[in-house]
């Protein structure tokens, strides 16, 4: 398990250099220069930004500077925001997406579970349709379309909750509701489809001839094994939600890090598209590497052999 877990390490390092070397190259194919809208700005002090933001210098200087700016983790300064440092932006706006982001892992997870297992203990029943109806919805509507379905009708029409900002626990509800529905119709589906495979097994039986309490028999038995596809689809589904919140932070006003991140690509403010381009492949792609190293902990079914010819 430790050799797995340090190739799976190795491999995550690898990925995240990939994809910040794909960031840099593709961003300076981008026309244009992050000082064009400045009208007013004359070719000398033109120069003297482009040389203190060292956008003078070849591509390979630059590159190699952006490369140490990774390992020490200072992305320097925002171009479009003088006073700001990219990491002071990432420090100001990750954690209210993260929070969002958590928030509606964990909605999802408990609502998705909670009516899959409803769905197949009900098998064929107008519970289990309900649910799957529930479901087919959820996954077939976009959260953005939701999230203003959501707005006009409990923010504009009822007057329930805030259409924007993000400071209560009211300020969570809609947009907590409009990213967990894709992925709570997704694990509802997989935890039916899994429980019902599972009820048929010969260990279900037997602990239910051996007179266990049905709860027991469910809640212990049957749903553990049921939901290893859920903890198998939780890294990418982890992705999904968390760059998904920028398109919902945007609609509800939420001071995230959607906001910098759009705003950093209207304005090429290079600094801050590869530092939040970098940031968030980094966090996500560790994230994968924990389920990765979680899903072989909880199923004692998986064993890592070594290779032949391995040492």
């Amino acid at each position: 398990m430790f050799g797995y877990i340090v190739k799976r390490f190795l491999m995550m390092i690898v990925t995240i250099l990939i994809i910040a070397s794909l960031t840099f190259f593709l961003m300076f194919q981008i026309p244009g220069s992050p000082f064009d809208s400045d009208r007013t700005t004359n070719p000398t002090i033109q120069a003297n930004l482009e040389s203190y933001y060292n956008l003078d210098k070849p591509i390979y200087v630059q590159y190699f500077t952006y490369l140490e700016r990774i390992i020490t983790f200072d992305f320097g300064p925002s171009i479009k925001k003088p006073a700001e440092t990219v990491n002071g932006l990432l420090e100001r706006g990750f954690p209210i997406s993260f929070e969002l982001g958590m928030v509606t892992i964990l909605v999802a997870l408990i609502s998705g579970i909670l009516l899959g297992t409803i769905a197949a203990l009900r098998h064929n029943g107008a519970i289990d349709y309900i649910a799957m109806t529930i479901a087919v919805i959820g996954i077939s509507l976009p959260n953005f379309i939701l999230a203003t379905v959501l707005i006009q009708i409990f923010a504009v029409n009822l007057g329930w909750f805030p259409a924007a900002t993000w400071s209560s626990l009211k300020h969570m509800v809609l947009p907590t509701l409009a990213l967990a529905t894709g992925p709570m119709a997704i694990i509802a589906r997989l935890t039916r489809a899994s429980m019902l495979e599972v009820l048929t097994q010969d260990y279900i039986k037997m602990a239910r001839a051996k007179g266990l309490k049905p709860w027991r028999v469910v809640v212990r038995h049957a749903l553990r094994n049921a939901l290893m596809p859920v903890v198998t689809i939780l890294g990418s589904m982890l992705a999904s939600i968390l760059t998904g919140t920028f398109v919902i932070e945007r609609i509800f006003g939420i001071p995230g890090m959607g906001k910098y991140f759009v705003e950093s690509i209207n304005n090429r403010d290079y600094p801050l598209i590869m530092g939040t381009t970098v940031f968030y492949s980094a966090f996500l792609v560790f994230m994968l590497f924990l389920v990765d190293i979680i899903y072989g902990f909880l199923d004692p079914r998986i064993k890592l052999h070594k290779k032949e010819g391995d040492a």
